[in-house]
């Protein structure tokens, strides 16, 4: 009885190992690593958490970490995922200046490297980019200003002050000259005043994308050119320096009955932005769908490692100061007061409470 219940067992057993064997295979085609910039902000982690997700749907362990905003962090994490034997990176860059040496370290050793959101300058070593088209963001901005406003049917003029990313990230330059695409006409026309003349990346940019530098500087900006006058709206790249720039504003007295608050932009559409749209603070934001974004990355992945070409939409836009790097341009949806509902809760992106 013993030896006919082994024999079973160990048939069993044998069973059970082919019978996962296929499974085991499945997910065994390599090693991706992905470096994200921080978990300061609540799109990053969402990128890399749909990214691993998708990465393991199509058979690929992951590595995943995240720099804490803090450069020499970021290259030592990717020395170690080339080291670890990643097939491919996926870097997301704090500062898209910084890499050429670890890329190169990659390079040599056969790595693979995909920009993702952020364009790696200054290196040979990147095969493609998947972004959002940018420079539509700052458009989108500007639209929601310019709409809010009713530049458009001639009224004005409107005071304007203009807040730029982090100078160290290139999709700053690309949101800014969006915006500026619309509104410099307005301000040469005089329709928009900005009346602190502060004008151009070099002066209105925010390093790391700070909200607290962003409110500092709108305090800043209310003392030396506001205390008579008032400020009608803000240019904001994004919903954490949108944040800070309200709070600025709330703090001197805007948002209340007799002082309506300024029209303010913003991006990424992050849920204290979405409440703050619907207590009718912020006015809009720019959705960035990186459910999306992780989706074609991880197809361009699948197909470099299955000895395929990805498939790009942009071969022209996007010199990094060594080559044009091919890319894949998603598109931006602006979103209010209007159409939240739409196109953050029915996409199935948040759930109605999460905002609410």
């Amino acid at each position: 009885m013993k030896r006919n219940f082994l024999k079973a067992s160990l048939a069993g057993l044998a069973f059970a190992i082919v019978g996962f064997t296929p499974l085991a295979n499945a997910q065994d085609k390599g090693l991706i690593a992905i470096s994200m910039p921080t978990k300061s902000s609540a799109r990053w982690i969402a990128d890399g958490a749909n990214m691993v997700k998708y990465f393991k749907d199509k058979g690929y362990k992951t590595d995943l970490q995240y720099a804490d905003d803090d450069i020499p962090n970021q290259l030592a994490q990717i020395e170690n995922m080339v080291t670890k034997g990643s097939k491919v990176l996926v870097i997301a860059a704090i500062d898209g200046t910084t890499l050429s040496d670890v890329l190169q370290k990659a390079a040599d050793k056969g790595v693979k490297v995909i920009a993702y959101d952020r364009l790696i300058k200054g290196s040979k070593n990147v095969d493609y980019y998947a972004t959002f088209d940018n420079f539509q963001v700052g458009v989108l901005q500007a639209q929601s200003i310019e709409a809010a406003l009713g530049l458009k049917s001639g009224k004005g003029p409107f005071n304007i002050e203009l807040f730029g990313g982090s100078p160290d990230d290139n999709n700053a330059f690309f949101f800014y000259n969006g915006a500026m695409s619309v509104l410099e006409p307005y301000i040469k026309s005089g329709k928009l005043v900005v009346r602190s003349k502060q004008m151009g990346m070099d002066k209105v940019g925010t390093l790391r994308w700070d909200g607290a530098v962003a409110q500092a500087r709108m305090d800043n900006l209310l003392s030396a050119y506001y205390t008579k006058d008032r400020v009608d709206a803000v240019l904001s790249p994004y919903d954490g320096l949108s944040i800070g720039i309200l709070s600025s504003l709330k703090g001197v007295g805007y948002g209340s009955g007799s002082q309506p608050m300024p029209v303010v932009s913003g991006q990424d559409a992050e849920v204290p932005s979405v409440k703050s749209i619907l207590r009718k603070e912020q006015t809009s934001t720019v959705f960035k769908d990186t459910r999306e974004l992780a989706k074609v990355t991880v197809a361009m992945v699948d197909a470099m490692l299955s000895g395929k070409t990805p498939e790009v939409n942009d071969t022209k836009t996007y010199n990094n100061g060594i080559k044009v790097v091919p890319s894949y341009l998603l598109k931006p949806v602006s979103v209010d007061a209007s159409n939240w509902k739409q196109v953050l809760v029915d996409s199935g992106y948040y759930k109605e409470s999460q905002v609410k």
